[in-house]
């Protein structure tokens, strides 16, 4: 999970005759991707459910919720127009969707991790112990970002180390390895490295809360045309969330779903700081905190050319927050839109 790419993907404009007024038609149809991860493991149980169904039942849609072993394809899918939405991480949903030109908005906050990703070294109790080791990651990864957060917060930057791009698939074979002494990755790829000998974990995403968001992103236009899809995917959500906080057989369905148990997922859990309830997810994203945290992001995203090759600063790109908007204006691309999940909290759904 979480891993971004720079590639643009332009959508296709379609021009209307001088004399024909634009008409607006509602589809019934929709499309949501997501791949496996703690925090959007909820489609998988609100699809085998029925939650999903029922919902899109409500508001007369049909709601098709598709699961993707590959998560960067499954963001490249949502960007191409494949996808109506796609569960992805803040920091890919600036640089994949809305560097692409595809103007996205986050409709609902379901987590942050909170120590789910880490920078692991065999060697070294502090991260300015991994000063002049090579870290394997996926490069250009959230994991690539929390390494550089990690090193900024004792004043060491990425020129202290050497990245080493590792697949995902590859990272927990690697630091059995001689050769590998330090690797920065997700759970639950972490939770298996830090069961083997000298493993220690050196900084997390704990230690940056708040900053590495995971959400449901929709495509802005499609929801300005069919805002009951907003109404269906949120009402869903919360539904499923008032079912996986409270009962065992949901969090274990989950957790068997996504290649562990009940322990291996609440686990995980432990790490994420899940938004259950929806007044929460709205704090959240009112929270001044947003904005800056979407700074940083940016600024990270500019420093590794994230943001496209002409991109003139980190502010190329407008995001929109309840706070206000950092970035250029005039070039909104992505969007935090608490009013669905305010919906939600005030039983308007």
């Amino acid at each position: 999970m979480k891993t971004f790419t720079t590639s643009v993907l332009l959508s296709a404009s379609i021009a209307f005759g001088a004399l024909t007024a634009p008409v607006v038609h509602a589809k019934q149809d929709f499309k949501v991707c997501w791949s496996i991860y703690v925090g959007w493991m909820p489609w998988e149980y609100g699809s085998q459910s029925g939650i999903v169904k029922k919902w899109a039942d409500k508001y007369d849609i049909n709601i098709d919720v598709v699961q993707f072993n590959d998560y960067v394809e499954s963001m490249n899918q949502y960007t191409a127009g494949e996808f109506d939405a796609c569960t992805m991480a803040n920091v890919d949903a600036l640089t994949i969707p809305a560097a692409g030109g595809v103007d996205s908005t986050a409709l609902i906050v379901g987590d942050f991790s909170n120590g789910n990703d880490a920078v692991i070294l065999k060697e070294g109790k502090s991260i300015k112990d991994a000063k002049g080791q090579n870290i394997n990651l996926v490069e250009l990864s959230v994991s690539h970002y929390l390494l550089a957060r990690g090193l900024e917060s004792v004043g060491l930057s990425e020129k202290d180390v050497k990245v080493v791009n590792t697949s995902d698939a590859d990272l927990v074979a690697a630091f059995t390895t001689k050769d590998v002494t330090a690797v920065a990755t997700w759970n639950p790829l972490v939770s298996e490295i830090l069961n083997m000998p000298k493993a220690n974990k050196v900084f997390d995403s704990s230690n940056i809360p708040g900053e590495i968001i995971d959400t449901l992103i929709v495509n802005t236009k499609t929801l300005k045309e069919n805002p009951k899809l907003g109404k269906a995917l949120v009402g869903a959500w919360y539904e499923i969330m008032a079912e996986m906080e409270k009962k065992s057989a949901v969090r274990e369905h989950m957790g068997k779903a996504s290649g562990t148990d009940l322990a291996g997922f609440e686990a995980q859990l432990a790490s994420t700081k899940m938004f259950y309830h929806a007044k929460d997810a709205v704090k959240f994203v009112n929270s001044p905190a947003l904005k800056n945290t979407m700074q940083y992001v940016a600024e990270f995203s500019f420093d590794h050319g994230l943001l496209g090759d002409g991109a003139p600063d980190a502010g190329v790109i407008g995001i929109e927050t309840p706070s206000g908007i950092y970035g250029d204006k005039n070039n909104v691309k992505l969007r935090f839109d608490a009013s669905y999940m305010d919906m939600a909290a005030k039983g308007k759904l």
